[in-house]
């Protein structure tokens, strides 16, 4: 099984900037221009543009929300593992992140969490030593 992440953008040019020259990513296909694939994590990002105040869902009882791309929580987001934390947290503000949570140590590296340009929640993990094993079993 194949996992693909969506990610609705109302920016094309600033979301493929975002993903590409602030985490490092590439283009993979641009189908239009309104969709274009993301490559070198894990899994294929998909970026698709969504203006503003369209509807995701048509039917159903959630049938009248409407896209915001304010700064909102959903319990899903994305974690990107990093080699220097600070130099990908800076690269990334550049770029429009907004930094939520300050770079704090953990048993098992660093961890930060931020907002990318379209209110979307990410996190930069720098492991160190065994990384999440650190937490597993301890020295």
């Amino acid at each position: 099984m194949e996992l693909r992440i969506c990610i609705d953008v109302d920016d094309m040019d600033r979301a493929v900037a975002f993903y590409t020259l602030g985490l490092g990513l590439r283009v993979g296909r641009r189908f239009k221009s309104d969709f274009v694939e993301i490559l070198g994590a894990g899994s294929p990002i998909d970026l698709l543009f969504n203006a503003p105040g369209t509807r995701p869902i048509t039917s159903g009882p959630r049938s009248e929300t409407v896209r915001s791309y304010q700064r909102h929580w959903t319990p899903v987001h994305l974690d990107f593992v990093v080699d220097d934390i600070d130099t990908a947290v800076a690269r990334l503000q550049q770029h429009g992140a907004v930094l939520e949570m300050p770079v704090a140590e953990r048993v098992w590296g660093r961890i930060a969490g931020l907002a990318d340009p379209f209110g979307h929640g990410l996190d930069l993990l720098e492991f160190k030593g065994r990384g999440y094993d650190e937490i597993l079993q301890p020295h």
